[in-house]
């Protein structure tokens, strides 16, 4: 009879909102399977195939044929070669012009790959490893800002293995799944996607980003059909952009948001075509998650293909625009990812971590009587809430906003 009667009081309680209201399916609209029901991003969306064009094309000089990576950092572009050059380049947004170049002395490039950036540093991956997939010195160069700034670069490494290869044998040119040309820096971590040759697939691994020698952990592999060269991360957005090639040589990018935490494939995963035939996609940047810039380095097979190095920009509005301006309104739905509940049951203190931090939510607790026992604002980051005086049972936290469903979880109280 309890059952019964707590069932009838959350539906007073809460009107038509059905108890426990998450509904798991693609958000998505611009996907073939959007579902307007749907609160909580399964991952499951699919997309038409898309191909985007170049806006802007320019040659690069010849001095950086090999560009392998880019960030945009003190308003232009900084990229590197991946051959035997110690010299990072600066460049022109516009033009592609080399307006600065900045030497790292005391190191060596035996295979430079991507630069990623936080705050405080730039990174350097020397990590290229497709000769015969068996190094044993993948590292990457943590370089101080503002000692580059004054041309004096404080640089410190950062070396690891990879948690899975146990096996070093020479696997010959271009035919391992332990090369990697794609790195992103977050928080307290490093996060690589793996150059898979043989499965066209790319694996996501962690470490540590503090000098040392460190294990790079596996997290899961995705499915991209192609070799990621390139990343380029807004955290605050949720969005990881990948650059990539085709084993004919086909450009594309490929498209991450919407994920939880830094479980980057849990979210959107989109391929887009670029109309670039026979380019070497390596580098790519973005400040604001619509405008793009990828580079390409030389490749030529004569007498058929010649394709010099050069700088693009792409307009991704029409696929991210929708995504990205719910973020900028300040109006994203609330879904069961939102909040970090802990602990559960609970003895004393209930903590809920407002892990995006939506605004102008509110939470509300309410006995299995009906009784509403706590409520108050939810804030940013975390919110911890005083329980030790209630009795022990069973509690139903409700979580709303103006413009979202009510999310509902079960509280044990002990």
């Amino acid at each position: 009879m309890r059952i019964v009667i707590v069932c009838i009081l959350a539906n007073l309680l809460f009107g038509t909102h059905q108890l426990f209201a998450q509904v798991y399916g693609c958000t998505d609209p611009l996907a073939n399977n959007y579902n307007n029901l749907a609160t909580d991003n399964d991952g499951t969306c699919l997309y038409s195939p898309a191909s985007v064009t170049a806006v802007t094309s320019v040659a690069l000089n010849s001095t950086i044929s090999e560009t392998s990576g880019l960030i945009l950092w003190n308003g232009s572009l900084l990229t590197l070669n991946d051959n035997t050059d110690t010299l990072l380049y600066s460049l022109d947004t516009l033009s592609g012009n080399i307006v600065q170049q900045f030497n790292l002395t005391g190191v060596e490039n035996y295979d430079w790959e991507e630069i990623s950036s936080d705050s405080l540093y730039i990174y350097v991956g020397d990590f290229g490893n497709n000769v015969n997939g068996n190094r044993t010195d993948l590292h990457i160069l943590r370089i101080e800002k503002n000692s580059l700034l004054i041309n004096s670069p404080v640089i410190d490494t950062i070396s690891f293995t990879y948690s899975d290869q146990t096996d070093f044998t020479p696997t010959g040119s271009n035919n391992t799944d332990f090369d990697c040309e794609a790195f992103i820096v977050s928080q307290d971590s490093i996060f690589l996607f793996s150059k898979q040759w043989v499965s066209n697939q790319t694996a996501l691994y962690s470490l540590p980003k503090v000098p040392g020698n460190h294990i790079a952990q596996l997290h899961s592999p995705l499915d991209v059909q192609g070799m990621i060269t390139g990343a380029t991360y807004l955290e605050s957005k949720r969005m990881v952009v990948l650059c990539a090639y085709t084993n004919l040589l086909q450009p594309f990018v490929y498209l991450l948001y919407d994920f939880d935490d830094h479980n980057f494939f849990s979210g959107n995963k989109r391929s887009l075509s670029l109309s670039l035939p026979f380019h070497q996609v390596e580098g790519i940047a973005t400040s604001d998650g619509l405008k793009y810039y990828c580079s390409n380095e030389a490749f030529s097979q004569p007498p058929v293909i010649n394709t010099p190095q050069k700088l693009h920009t792409f307009d991704l509005t029409s696929y991210l625009g929708n995504y990205l301006d719910d973020l900028i309104l300040g109006e994203p739905k609330l879904t069961s990812m939102t909040f970090e509940i802990f602990p559960v049951p609970v003895t004393g203190t209930l903590t809920i971590v407002n892990k995006y931090e939506v605004v102008n939510s509110e939470y509300k607790l309410i006995d299995q009587y009906g009784r509403s026992v706590a409520l108050g604002e939810l804030n940013t980051g975390r919110n911890e809430i005083d329980l030790s005086n209630l009795s022990s049972g069973i509690y139903f936290l409700s979580i709303t906003n103006s413009f979202s469903p009510v999310l509902f979880y079960k509280i044990v109280k002990q």
